[in-house]
């Protein structure tokens, strides 16, 4: 700021000194030259003083001018860059009424639904999200079959019980006569009943649809009969999103079970995209986010900042050992897979004296049988029954079933799982590993099943 100081100028009032006596002589032609009379000389040179201080602060004021001028020229010639920087450090409002503000205006905006830090948007209030979402996602609780080793003596029995588990979902859509919930196939493996839990804590049992167990995925379905007008209108299908577009740092929000406790929310961003994992012996590229997935919320919602699914959640590595790192299936893998098993018909379990018999004695093929003798997952047939569907359908001793009525299966509880929703006399397609493995050749089959009281 240019300042001006009049102390700074000197005094310049000039002084006279002299001594005219013209009374001494009276001849005015040798008078002396009278003297300038200091008044009008002391009013010239003040008058000069004023004169230059007004040019000064005229000065002052076309610089100041001058210096403005420059300093627009040089903001309108400033990279494009350098604006939208600047544009970027202000607080602005989205089209969805969410507050962006930089990492230095984060503190001054006392309600920040998200965050605009250097080009990635972090959640801070998703109430909203979760308000719109939350009737998308249910609480699945169950029981379970559970094999227990028993030794006595030298021997080892193997018993069975029930154990209650819980688990999550996703309303998917629903048919003419059906909801439809995506979750995971280990929420609804060896289940032996399933109840679903919605937005208005009713509840309502639901039977599984489809499975997939090389990807974990499942569809549960639940009779509308058996939802009354209220959930209907407080429940909704979830919006699917956008899985292969993700970046890491984007945010994460997470809605499950956790515990059996109930729909709870964690939020956190992706960790990880295409990140490798195992889940049952089954490789698979997942998202990883530190949005804390727990046990319960197998089956849940990964949400993005718009309340979009964009992931099923799956899996939590290293229980209380390692923190932040939970997995879900990318919503772009699962859609066409869910959209499969939604079109599957609803096995719904028969009744006791009508349910259908195979006429076989099977084990499990184990991963360790698999590795030490090369055997293809499924169920090993120790023993065919004599005048059975499977002995009149050529099923022998030492083959594999490995698909039962278009349905994998893997394991001896599978195929007893499926065996339930069958009756007796119904006819269903088999596929089995037939020969030994140095060349086993795969072999379909047509099985007329019977009852327990025709054998």
């Amino acid at each position: 700021m240019y300042e001006n100081n009049n102390n700074q100028y000197p005094n310049y009032y000039g002084s006279y000194s002299g001594n005219a006596d013209t009374s001494s002589n009276t001849d005015s032609s040798f008078r002396p030259a009278a003297p300038v009379p200091p008044e009008p000389e002391k009013n010239k040179k003040k008058s000069g003083f004023f004169g230059k201080l007004i040019k000064m602060a005229l000065s002052g004021a076309v610089f100041g001018l001058c210096a403005g001028c420059v300093m627009v020229i040089m903001l309108h010639l400033a990279p494009a860059e350098s604006n939208q920087e600047k544009s970027e450090s202000m607080s602005v409002t989205d089209n969805t009424n969410h507050v962006i503000a930089d990492q230095d205006t984060i503190g001054d905006v006392e309600e920040i639904n998200t965050a605009n830090i250097s080009g990635n948007t972090v959640v801070s209030d998703v109430s909203s999200v979760v308000k719109n979402t939350m009737p998308s996602v249910v609480s699945i609780t169950g029981m379970y079959k559970v094999e227990e080793n028993n030794y006595f003596g030298f021997r080892n029995f193997i018993t069975e019980s029930e154990s209650p588990g819980s688990g999550s979902g996703i309303i998917v859509g629903q048919n003419d006569t059906e909801l439809l919930i995506a979750t995971n196939n280990h929420v609804v493996e060896d289940a032996t009943s399933l109840s679903v839990q919605f937005i208005d804590d009713t509840t309502a049992d639901a039977v599984v649809k489809g499975t997939n167990a090389d990807v974990d995925l499942a569809v549960i379905a639940i009779s509308l009969d058996n939802i009354s007008e209220e959930t209907k209108g407080a429940i909704k299908v979830a919006s699917l999103g956008d899985s292969d577009d993700l970046q890491v740092g984007e945010p994460a929000i997470a809605i499950g079970n956790a515990l059996g406790y109930g729909q709870s929310v964690t939020t956190g961003v992706i960790s990880a995209v295409n990140r490798e994992y195992t889940i049952e012996e089954n490789t698979a590229n997942l998202i990883q986010t530190d949005a804390a997935i727990n046990p319960g919320n197998s089956g849940g919602a990964l949400l993005n900042s718009s309340g979009e699914v964009i992931g099923i959640n799956s899996s939590k590595i290293g229980g209380s050992v390692i923190e932040g790192m939970g997995y879900a299936i990318p919503i772009s893998t699962a859609k066409p897979i869910i959209e499969e098993l939604m079109s599957k018909t609803t096995r719904v379990k028969v009744d006791e004296a009508q349910k259908a018999y195979l006429g076989i004695v099977g084990i499990s093929v184990t991963d360790d049988v698999q590795e030490a003798y090369g055997l293809p997952a499924g169920v090993y047939v120790t023993q065919v029954f004599e005048g059975t569907g499977a002995a009149n359908a050529g099923l022998v001793k030492g083959d594999i079933i490995v698909e039962f009525d278009g349905e994998k299966v893997r394991t001896r509880d599978e195929l007893s799982a499926l065996l339930e929703c069958y009756e007796k006399g119904s006819t269903v397609e088999i596929k089995i590993m037939q020969g030994s493995p140095s060349g086993y050749q795969e072999k379909t089959i047509t099985v007329t099943l019977g009852g327990r009281v025709d054998s």
